[in-house]
């Protein structure tokens, strides 16, 4: 089972970068990537089992499940249902922790899937690359000071 792993550091609090990433229907507004995004069946998008059914700018349409969410531990968990990636069991987590010595963000991102052999080492490098660190590097200058 291939495991993505990125991390990067924003230069805002904590509690800021969560009251962005925190909305599981708010992909459009923090990432280059989503083009728009619906919660499906008019359900809240901090629900959790709530479904978001998003289409990329490159027209790719991807639907994802919320399974956990804390604003306690500033993290969500989600998994992937549909999606044109070819993974199958994709369960992703992102996760902030207040960096006190600054009053920063240190912003983790991982995700474990199952895919073909021959897809393994194209797809860790979409989604470490593709995804997670263009999100992060689209909340760096969302925050830039």
């Amino acid at each position: 089972m291939p495991k993505v792993y990125v991390s990067s550091v924003v230069n805002a609090p904590a509690a800021d970068v969560w009251q962005v990433v925190r909305n599981f229907n708010g992909l459009p507004d923090w990432t280059p990537f989503v083009a728009e995004s619906r919660i499906e069946q008019n359900a809240q998008p901090d629900q959790i089992g709530c479904i978001r059914n998003f289409t990329l700018k490159d027209g790719g349409r991807i639907r994802e499940r919320l399974l956990a969410l804390s604003d306690y531990d500033l993290s969500c968990t989600y998994s992937i249902l549909e999606s044109p990636m070819g993974v199958e069991n994709y369960v992703a987590k992102l996760a902030l922790t207040p960096i006190t010595d600054g009053n920063a963000t240190f912003c983790e991102w991982e995700a474990e899937f199952d895919c073909a052999p021959e897809r393994e080492a194209a797809l860790i490098q979409q989604i470490g690359t593709g995804v997670f660190q263009a999100a992060f590097t689209a909340l760096k200058k969302r925050f830039a000071r």
